[in-house]
């Protein structure tokens, strides 16, 4: 998919990058984003994604919001993740 060029491009660059109104569940090419799997190699940090070793760049921040009143992830999303609830309540 188009957004995980956008990613990538962001995780090299060092740009924040905010993924809107997601479901319940996440795309499993997110995966190694979310449990930040990043590794040195020849003295470089990268990060897989897909087939992509890709250059990692620590400036990076993955934000995900959702228009879901009362999202229900799986447990292990839950522990690789801060979750915020942001949700506006009337008086």
């Amino acid at each position: 998919p188009r957004y995980l060029r956008t990613l990538e491009n962001c995780i090299r660059v060092g740009n924040p990058v905010l993924l809107e109104n997601v479901e319940e569940s996440l795309d499993p090419a997110l995966e190694p984003v979310l449990s930040k799997q990043v590794y040195k190699s020849s003295g470089r940090l990268l990060i897989r994604l897909g087939d992509t070793d890709v250059d990692y760049n620590q400036d990076f921040n993955f934000y995900v919001t959702s228009k879901l009143a009362n999202p229900h992830y799986p447990p292990e999303i839950c522990v690789k993740v801060t979750i915020v609830n942001f949700t506006v309540t009337p008086k």
